[in-house]
């Protein structure tokens, strides 16, 4: 891939302050850029680095003024982090382009419909009554099982494993080895102490746009669906069980877990190893901030919760003050029982 400077600056909407002729044709970080790369710089901390890189060119906010002198060309754009990401999206459709066909081995069911310009990798499985959007790529190693759609556009990487009735939307993005439309966790406790295990017989059903990190899984519905919806984003490691919904636009960090049947709200943050327990509610807008455990529904959208079990942040920060000086506080106790004995 190689663009001159000026192609990229008309991709993105900006505005060249330097050599418009020059040609690029990798992406690198500011302080690790050489000639012939583009960076970009949102975060000033490493504002230090643009007077010293090598990158032939690098995007900044319109709004950012230099403190020294400079060898690179700029590229002045409304937001810099925002026109990267869009500049990483279109090298990376360039990159899949070049994957298209169908390599042997590999097992595509006849009553098995597949789009155009698909890529199927080597020791793929796709079964019967299947569809497969147009664009899609789909790596080795792939499962897709029986009566499964996945939509136009899609990347499925090595080693997913998708089971049967799963549908997936367009423009959807699934990292190596997780695992869609497995049994969620349904076991019945019996007289004699064993657990019967209850037939899930739902499936998962994931809109437009997602992205799913690796190693994540997303149960199959015990009824109905468990449903992924537009824009959501998982991390790797993160666990959805059967019959939640996600709302809209939400995003999920790393090692976090949904129990059964919670519904969480649009436009959610949810940090890292958080713990949401089943049958419960997330408003829309809510912020749970790391290792949080809800146990409760949040009714009011907008909050921040943290802490376990979760609560208010700004109540949560105050315990913790607390929580810190409790031995100074334990010592003034004890010198005030001491002093009353005296009496």
């Amino acid at each position: 891939m190689e663009f001159t400077v000026e192609q990229i600056a008309l991709m993105l909407n900006g505005e060249v302050k330097g050599d418009k002729s020059l040609k690029v044709s990798q992406l690198a970080k500011i302080e690790e850029g050489s000639a012939g790369s583009i960076s970009f710089l949102a975060n000033l901390k490493y504002e230090q680095y643009l007077y010293s890189t090598n990158s032939t060119a690098v995007i900044v906010d319109k709004t950012f003024e230099p403190k020294k002198e400079y060898s690179t060309t700029l590229i002045l754009v409304d937001n810099a982090y925002a026109s990267f990401t869009v500049l990483l999206q279109e090298y990376q459709k360039v990159l899949a382009q070049n994957k298209k066909g169908i390599e042997q081995p590999s097992f595509i069911s006849t009553s098995a419909n597949i789009g155009s310009d698909v890529y199927v990798g080597a020791f793929a499985y796709i079964g019967d009554n299947c569809k497969i959007g147009n664009n899609t790529k789909i790596y080795p190693n792939v499962t897709i099982s029986e009566l499964s759609t996945i939509g136009d556009n899609c990347t499925i990487y090595s080693g997913v494993k998708i089971y049967n009735n799963t549908i997936i939307g367009d423009n959807c993005v699934i990292h190596s080895n997780s695992v869609i439309g497995s049994d969620g966790f349904g076991f019945a406790p019996q007289a004699d102490g064993t657990f019967a295990t209850i037939p899930q017989l739902g499936n998962v059903i994931i809109e437009n746009n997602v992205s799913i990190g690796a190693n994540s899984t997303v149960d199959r519905a015990t009824m109905g669906s468990t449903i992924l919806r537009e824009g959501v984003k998982l991390d790797n490691l993160v666990q959805i069980a059967h019959n939640v919904e996600i709302g809209k636009n939400t995003v999920i960090a790393s090692q976090s877990g949904v129990a059964g049947s919670t519904k969480v709200g649009e436009s959610c943050m949810i940090g890292g190893q958080v713990a949401i327990a089943g049958h419960i509610v997330i408003a829309n807008n809510t912020i749970l901030t790391g290792r949080s455990g809800v146990t409760k529904s949040v009714r009011k959208s907008g909050r921040i919760i943290g802490g376990v079990p979760a609560m208010d942040n700004h109540d949560l920060l105050k315990s913790q003050v607390l929580f810190k000086n409790f031995p100074k506080i334990e010592q003034r106790l004890r010198d005030v029982e001491e002093k009353l004995k005296e009496k």
